[in-house]
């Protein structure tokens, strides 16, 4: 019996468009996936046992994907459970829904634990490979960002190249900062983002394009200002960057009203994170008492909440 975790994540700026090399800044959060393997005595195959705390809906949603995932998984890592059958256990603190890196959590964590059962040697580098692999049942083609930060922890910048080859750097603060992630309560299809996307840029390139040039900017001036500690910058980016995806049709009505109620009671900023058009909304809320004053607004409407510190000098 063999055990593995994989961090949940946030992405505070460049959700949608890394497989338009444009750069993402992406954060681990400080909770996780925690995937249980053990060796069965008789039978062939595996069977799963999902006790992860979820967004209402959100397992039944996903377990066709999830079936594929899990099968692609041990295909790549040589498993064959007709000679191994398994039991898979998967359970954890991280809160699974669209937009916190649910299911890079899960690929992760199941990928270190395979690993460990069944004395693969794998590196840290290989075992995201492994991640990415488990992605494309849920993704179409997986950026690499959310499998990057599940593996590796950390505040990161996140970027696909034009050739393809995926690159990520570490983003230094000097202190940790607060923020807060609410659920919409809409559990989004990321694999249909690809196609919404690429249907925008074909039907009005020049907009489109002009559209991500701002956000490359946006990228690379938040990365200043976290770098700066500039906290106020920080929000003020995310605000503007969420009022670009919300004209773009890439975040929801509900998303908004809580973006909007997060900086009534404090946020420096507030946005959709991850895919869009449901999951998750981030807000900036640096200090305890901020924080708090936004989850607990939050909470008092009925939507579920993550309370979580990012940043610092993660090594």
């Amino acid at each position: 019996m063999a055990t593995g975790t994989g961090f949940g994540k946030t992405i505070l700026i460049g959700d949608q468009f890394v497989l338009k090399h444009i750069p993402a800044i992406v954060s681990a959060i400080p909770f996780k996936t925690e995937t249980r393997v053990e060796r069965l005595q008789a039978g062939e195959g595996w069977i799963l046992e999902d006790n992860r705390i979820e967004v209402p809906g959100y397992k039944a949603k996903k377990a066709e994907q999830q079936t594929e995932s899990i099968n692609h998984i041990l295909d790549v890592m040589g498993i064959d459970t007709s000679l191994s059958p398994l039991k898979i256990s998967i359970g954890g603190d991280l809160l699974a829904g669209s937009g916190v890196g649910a299911s890079a959590a899960s690929c992760v964590s199941l990928a270190r634990a395979i690993n460990q059962e069944f004395g693969l040697n794998y590196t840290t580098e290989r075992i995201n490979y492994v991640g990415w692999e488990g992605e494309f049942a849920y993704h179409g083609i997986p950026s690499g960002v959310d499998n990057t930060a599940s593996t590796y922890g950390g505040l990161i910048l996140y970027h696909v190249d034009e050739t393809g080859q995926k690159k990520f750097q570490r983003i230094k603060t000097s202190q940790p900062f607060e923020i807060v992630l609410a659920n919409s309560g809409i559990t989004a299809n990321t694999a249909d983002l690809g196609p919404f996307v690429d249907n925008m840029e074909q039907e009005n390139p020049d907009l489109f394009w002009e559209r991500l040039g701002r956000i490359r900017k946006q990228v690379y001036a938040m990365q200043a200002a976290l770098e700066a500690d500039d906290l106020p910058t920080v929000g003020t980016l995310m605000t503007e960057n969420h009022q670009i995806l919300i004209e773009m049709g890439l975040s929801h009505p509900i998303l908004v009203t809580l973006s909007n109620l997060a900086q009534q009671h404090g946020a420096l900023g507030a946005k959709v994170t991850g895919g869009g058009r449901g999951g998750y909304m981030i807000a900036l809320t640096p200090g305890r008492d901020c924080q708090e004053a936004v989850a607990s607004t939050i909470e008092r409407e009925g939507y579920k909440v993550i309370r979580a510190v990012i940043g610092g000098q993660h090594e």
